[in-house]
């Protein structure tokens, strides 16, 4: 059985050899490897796309073992796996309890912040600039989340489209 993944990592040392460990350790063989380092994406990571082979259940086991090292799985066998979400709040943000604001939004399930800029304006209202790796599907969901925490707050919300 074959299985093809696009990961994301981190573009330093040692993160493409922490990939290959897996792979033989848990049973399955990497056939392709294409490390794309000359792109990057908005939260700095670099996409590898691999092509194992294997027993299915070697293969479960090196994909679980993935997620477990903290790489992110955005393909497999050509299924999205993670979406990419930009949203921008508007007000007095870091008043407003800024960590607060993160937590609230990373304890969703699905969802993680993977790049939080922010423009102060000294007393006057800021921006913040969030991207956010949800599960494919589940945007909506991520929305209400950051709906709610805005609505509590006083912050104007700027979703994408």
């Amino acid at each position: 059985m074959r299985i093809n993944l696009v990961l994301e990592l981190l573009d330093v040392p040692g993160q493409l050899v922490k990939i290959l460990e897996p792979i033989s350790m848990l049973g399955a063989n990497l056939i392709t490897i294409i490390h794309k380092r000359d792109y990057k994406s908005d939260n700095g990571k670099v996409p590898v796309q691999l092509t194992l082979e294997g027993e299915q259940e070697s293969l479960k086991k090196v994909v679980n073992r993935f997620e477990e090292l903290g790489f992110t799985i955005i393909e497999m066998d050509g299924v999205i796996k993670k979406e990419k979400i930009t949203t921008i709040l508007f007000g007095h943000i870091v008043d407003q309890d800024l960590k607060d604001t993160m937590d609230r939004i990373n304890d969703l399930e699905s969802a993680n912040i993977v790049g939080f800029d922010i423009k102060l304006d000294g007393e006057e209202k800021s921006t913040a600039l969030i991207n956010i790796e949800a599960d494919v599907g589940n945007k909506q969901i991520v929305f209400d989340r950051i709906e709610e925490i805005a609505g509590e707050k006083n912050l104007l919300v700027i979703n994408e489209v």
